[in-house]
């Protein structure tokens, strides 16, 4: 994103989350199916580091240092009022000696400047593809600071295939509400990137459709 963009995206988040961030984990918690499967997925070894981009409230990050209790986690978001969430929610688990977050847009952040690091071990990106304007710049952003032997793991919605139409047309209009888009060519995009940076990609749906579990290793 050109600078105007990710200052215009950074206030709409603001807007939506201001007084959602209050909230947010206590109702999401019935439809961001599979994040904890993600962070499962992640397998970080002793020492290794794992970032979070677009780590909202922090609560993937204090699970999974909670699984995961010899690793260092770092987390990004874009929205200033979700990290104030996020930093306050990690003091409150006694985690702040493990989980250091900065704010950065997902599709162009420099983790030497924000963190002091080059590259991460693992990277995880839990429903923020549906909820980023240049999703595919993303993905490539995270597999630009991912280490040549490290996983990205992502969680997101599908195409709800394995539901009836309806649940479907209302699962939309709820996430219009958000600015939230799940990502129809997400796949066949993961896969293409993955395959041009000599990497490759595992996908599945989960949830009959709800939402998909992919993996972009190698």
């Amino acid at each position: 994103m050109e600078v105007s963009e990710t200052t215009s995206h950074a206030a709409l988040m603001d807007g939506v989350y201001a007084k959602q961030r209050h909230i947010y984990d206590l109702t999401r918690k019935y439809y961001l199916l599979g994040r904890d499967q993600a962070i499962a997925e992640l397998k970080p070894l002793p020492e290794q580091t794992v970032l979070e981009i677009g780590c909202g409230t922090g609560r993937n990050l204090i699970a999974a240092a909670r699984k995961f209790p010899q690793t260092m986690f770092y987390g990004i978001d874009i929205s200033s009022e979700m990290l104030m969430t996020a930093q306050s929610n990690i003091r409150k688990a006694g985690m702040e000696n493990r989980i250091i977050l900065a704010q950065g847009d997902a599709s162009a952040f420099d983790p030497k400047t924000l963190f002091g690091i080059n590259k991460f071990d693992r990277i995880l990106m839990s429903y923020t593809l549906s909820m980023i304007p240049p999703w595919e710049a993303a993905i490539r952003q995270g597999l630009e600071v991912l280490s040549r032997d490290g996983k990205l793991v992502f969680v997101d919605f599908w195409d709800q295939s394995g539901l009836p139409a309806w649940s479907k047309v209302l699962l939309k209009k709820w996430l219009d509400l958000f600015h939230v888009a799940p990502r129809e060519g997400l796949q066949k995009a993961a896969e293409e990137i993955a395959r041009s940076e000599n990497r490759t990609c595992n996908f599945k749906p989960i949830y009959r459709g709800y939402a998909c579990l992919g993996t972009i290793s190698g």
